[in-house]
């Protein structure tokens, strides 16, 4: 039967009837081809990390064409080993990554100055002046607080801006030659009008104004990427693009591609979460909650985004800078330590006894608080990050207490963002999709944060496969969907049909002690700023 299987997948391979992803994660660039069965037939991955230069977070254009080219060369590689095919075709393609940030380029197509990511915290004075024009909530990390903080600061380059666009949209540029965005993405640059499907005419108008006597003379319209409703073509593969994402020359141009997402949209469809009442958690470097709204908020918060899905329906989103930095760092100190007495555990080994040794600490860590900050975040109004573990004299330290802080500090600032929903919006989740790096070792992930948000968590199959399979589904979309068929009724009657994971309610001691470790949390944030300060 397994043998049966993968003849059939090497045809559609060979006969290009694959769809593939490619999503440009934090800490990692994941491409996969799926087949008509919607699973991960084959994947690929190039690890990299952003770096901090003179203050600004960032990744150069060359690793992105290197790691584009590496996962690429990779899923190649995967594909050819389980199936003795070469890729050289597909049905369509996809691209998505990490959402908003700020590319400039002039009208020669260069770059004016370092890509400036989401994880960078320099914006506040925009982003506040822009969120009182519009009323509505501008985070820092949005294209526009970028681009309107630059303005501020007299850039020299401002007055040489063409277009600005997103890690995903510029990639797409790249493979395409095309200038556009998909619309969630898009709601991460600037405020979408969910009756127009396009950027909201009145705030832009609200823009010009803004911006008039300023070096930045041209409309922002003219500025930002065409957005591309779901499912159609947004461009197809040219012969220059051909050749950058694969050198060798062996897969072919002319391949379609759908409109390039951002990863809180892929992590969406990658959970079949896009409609009212669903959300889902992706938890990786940053952490990040999305909540299908089934009506307004009744207020403007700054902890809480209104982004869309990729239909272009409204979404509350908490997102979170911090997430598994600080876990990782001491769980490589923990791999060191063994390595000085001459043990060598494979990483995936020590996550899932850690993570499991976690389950048996005290329900509230006992007095042991972590703080994750290794980056600004601004739910909690932080602009630098100092990571810290603190404990009372009498706290218990052991691996299990000092584990289960670690994993609750992942979700703490989430939990702050999501009271606001919650307990003050009463909005109606009936339940969550956790997908992402921090749910790779079942159960202990899943537990803890339905614990601390008192919602049913669940986890689907494809929880590690995450945005990459999002994106290849939004790819599938474009190439096989029925006339006039939804993305919504392509992924439940298609995609999902059959699937329910597994689901962990709230835990009624995990809940009580997570209440008690936030409180020290929320105090011990006073260390946090005086850390900074100093």
């Amino acid at each position: 039967m397994k043998g049966e299987m993968q003849m059939n997948i090497a045809e559609q391979i060979r006969q290009g009837r694959a769809s593939i992803g490619i999503e440009f994660g934090s800490t990692r660039i994941k491409a996969v081809l799926i087949g008509e069965d919607y699973s991960v037939a084959a994947s690929g991955a190039y690890d990299w990390e952003n770096s901090c230069i003179d203050g600004v977070w960032t990744y150069s254009l060359d690793e992105i064409k290197a790691g584009l080219q590496g996962s690429f060369a990779a899923l190649v590689q995967d594909v050819k080993s389980r199936y003795d095919v070469a890729l050289t075709g597909a049905a369509s393609v996809g691209i998505s990554a990490m959402m908003h940030g700020y590319l400039a380029f002039d009208e020669n197509d260069e770059l004016l100055v370092p890509f400036r990511t989401w994880r960078n915290t320099m914006t506040e004075q925009a982003a506040d002046a822009v969120t009182e024009a519009f009323g509505f909530n501008i985070p820092q990390r949005w294209s526009i607080a970028h681009l309107y903080q630059a303005i501020l600061n007299g850039e020299e380059h401002v007055s040489r801006i063409s277009f600005v666009t997103t890690l995903a949209g510029y990639v797409h540029w790249l493979l395409t030659g095309e200038k556009v965005i998909g619309i969630g993405d898009g709601s991460g640059m600037f405020p979408i009008d969910v009756t127009t499907g396009g950027y909201n005419s009145v705030m832009l108008d609200k823009f010009d104004t803004l911006t008039q006597g300023t070096a930045f003379s041209r409309k922002l319209s003219d500025t930002l990427p065409e957005i591309v409703p779901v499912g159609e073509c947004a461009g197809k593969l040219t012969e220059q693009g051909a050749k950058l994402l694969d050198p060798t020359g062996a897969f072919a141009a002319g391949v379609p591609f759908c409109p390039p997402e951002g990863d809180a949209q892929t992590g969406m469809v990658a959970t079949n979460s896009i409609a009212p009442r669903t959300g889902n958690v992706s938890a990786g470097t940053s952490i990040f909650a999305m909540a299908v709204l089934e009506k307004d908020l009744s207020a403007v918060y700054r902890q809480i985004d209104i982004v869309t899905t990729p239909c272009g329906d409204p979404v509350a989103m908490v997102h979170c800078n911090n997430c598994t930095t600080d876990l990782d760092c001491w769980v490589r100190l923990f791999a060191d330590t063994l390595r000085v007495f001459g043990v060598e555990v494979p990483k995936s080994e020590l996550y899932d006894k850690l993570y499991a040794e976690a389950l048996s600490g005290a329900a509230d860590c006992d007095g042991i608080i972590s703080c994750n900050y290794h980056s600004g975040e601004h739910v909690t109004g932080f602009t630098q990050g100092r990571p810290f573990v603190m404990r009372s004299p009498s706290s218990k330290l052991n691996v299990a207490n000092l584990m289960r802080s670690l994993v609750y500090s992942c979700m703490s600032t989430l939990k702050i963002g999501m009271d606001i929903l919650i307990n003050e919006e009463k909005i109606a989740l009936d339940k969550i999709y956790a997908h992402g790096g921090l749910f790779k070792s079942p159960v202990t992930g899943q537990r803890f944060l339905a614990s601390a948000l008192g919602v049913p968590v669940a986890l689907m199959e494809s929880a590690g496969e995450g945005g990459a399979w999002g994106i290849a589904l939004l790819a599938s979309f474009l190439a096989r969907k029925a006339e006039g068929e939804s993305l919504s009724q392509y992924l439940e009657k298609r995609v999902f049909a059959g699937k329910t994971g597994s689901c962990m309610a709230p835990d009624e001691e995990d809940a009580a002690g997570f209440a008690e470790y936030i409180k020290g949390y929320k105090a011990a944030l006073a260390v946090e700023k005086a850390a900074v300060e100093a």
